[in-house]
């Protein structure tokens, strides 16, 4: 049955479902905290302590990938940041990854056309994860392919002992249209299993193009992931110039590359969950969960992906005690550590909370960078809705008053999600972020100081009114 909405009244019965004779329940948020989700915001859209603290996290720390010292500097940064603000701090101790790049070459030795004594660069970087070649390299022929489909339709010989190369072009055309996440979806596939793929059919090295929007010969990392039996071989990702140039040179005729990758895969290292509560006043047992991720891959440093996700978060705290609002329920900032390349952080978070997951009314995340917020994104019971409309209409004086329902909404609160805490995240204009994920260009610059002053109050007003909502959410 479709929502019934009468602001800021909603229609429910006994048990929290709809009927057919419904009557009002008692007001979803105080007058009191109305007025204070207004000052919030307006707060929020002042402050540059989030951009000041991503600043930090990425030009003094750098990138975090798991098991880096970086990694380690960065969870002491916030844990001491959230007990300068007064919070109850904890650090949740990981297992996670270690997996350190080494380096990466590749160049084109024999091609059509090919002037005497010279060879052609391409611009790779390793896929996390990805097993090293020999100590040498290896030289052997290009396959070029399109699509898992294409590959499937050659046969055995004319794979076996080649280097695949999966030319599947970003749809740049579609992340203009505002639908940057969907056109990532469809591409990243081939980084993520490409190499299973090539393997199970005898190469002996995958190059994958480059799952994001950029054009300026820009490479994309990201993890790979290899099947349990399956073998492992070389994997890397080429900038879209280069799959293309290989695309173009195989066309014509044999074509060899000499590819080096030295990666390493040491013992998994220990690490940390940061997290640090503002605990409730009526409600302290409750909990609202605000996040991001701290770990980074290594190209860049790690702004958009997720160093404005963790400062955003912490911002919350910074915001209620500068104003000096304490929430009814706990606001709980979490820094999840490794999402990257393994989920370790969420996933434990999830294990270690499982017989209070009841207690999690809500849980936020934002990792998708720090554009303009157009508004919320739900992953919950649809008849939830209407228990948002008092925030919406606050977020609608910014330009952040949309409303979508999903299936999920982040990584790292999927674990909860799955178990029926209601999840959130912002709802942003995607028509960039592909442009710099997981690349060299992934830096603070990219970063604009007015929309990540939305975005933080967005986490604010949606973190605040949750916690003070009159009401159970439908679960």
């Amino acid at each position: 049955m479709k929502s019934l909405r009468i602001a800021p009244f909603i229609l429910l019965i006994a048990f929290g479902s709809f009927a057919q004779s419904p009557r009002p329940t008692p007001q979803l948020y105080s007058d009191k905290t109305l007025s204070e989700l207004k000052q919030i915001q307006e707060a929020a859209l002042k402050s540059d302590y989030a951009y000041s603290r991503t600043a930090y996290l990425t030009n003094n720390i750098g990138p975090r990938l798991s098991g880096s010292s970086q990694a380690d500097q960065a969870v002491k940064y916030v844990a001491d940041e959230m007990r300068k603000l007064g919070l109850e701090v904890r650090l949740q101790e990981l297992r996670v990854p270690h997996w350190v790049r080494g380096a990466e070459t590749g160049f084109l030795t024999s091609f059509p056309g090919m002037a005497p004594g010279t060879t052609q660069k391409i611009v790779l970087a390793a896929l996390g994860g990805s097993v090293a070649t020999p100590e040498n390299g290896v030289e052997a022929e290009l396959v070029v392919v399109q699509s898992f489909a294409e590959l499937d339709a050659l046969p055995n010989l004319a794979i076996e002992g080649k280097v695949v190369v999966f030319n599947y072009p970003f749809d740049r055309a579609m992340q203009e249209s505002g639908f940057g996440l969907e056109a990532y979806g469809e591409a990243v596939q081939y980084r993520s299993r490409g190499a299973a793929a090539a393997a199970r059919r005898g190469a002996i090295a995958v190059l994958v193009r480059s799952a994001g929007g950029s054009q300026n010969r820009s490479v994309h990392t990201g993890g790979v992931r290899y099947e349990a039996d399956g073998k492992k071989i070389p994997a890397a990702s080429v900038s879209a110039e280069d799959a293309e140039l290989m695309a173009y040179l195989a066309k014509m005729g044999r074509t060899k590359i000499r590819l080096t990758l030295t990666p390493k895969s040491l013992p998994d290292a220990i690490s940390y969950n940061v997290i640090a509560d503002l605990k409730g006043s009526e409600k302290p047992d409750e909990v609202v969960i605000v996040s991001g991720h701290l770990d980074s891959w290594d190209l860049g440093t790690g702004a958009l992906d997720d160093a404005t996700g963790i400062a955003v978060s912490m911002q919350v705290a910074h915001l209620l005690k500068q104003l000096k609002l304490q929430p009814k329920r706990t606001i709980r900032m979490i820094a999840y550590m490794n999402e990257e390349n393994g989920l370790v952080g969420g996933t434990e978070y999830a294990k270690e909370q499982a017989d209070d997951i009841g207690k999690h009314f809500a849980a936020i995340e934002s990792d998708l960078g720090a554009s303009h917020p157009l508004g919320i994104l739900f992953a919950g019971k649809p008849e939830a809705e209407p228990f948002f409309a008092p925030i919406r209409e606050v977020l609608r004086f910014q330009g952040a008053g949309l409303f979508r329902i999903e299936g999920d909404v982040g990584a790292d609160i999927g674990p909860l999600t799955q178990r029926g805490v209601p999840s959130f995240a912002p709802w942003f204009d995607m028509r960039t972020y592909f442009n710099y994920h997981h690349t060299a260009a992934d830096t603070l610059d990219k970063v604009d100081p007015k929309e990540l002053k939305e975005l933080g109050s967005v986490m604010a007003v949606l973190a605040y009114g949750l916690a003070n909502l009159e009401q159970p959410l439908p679960r």
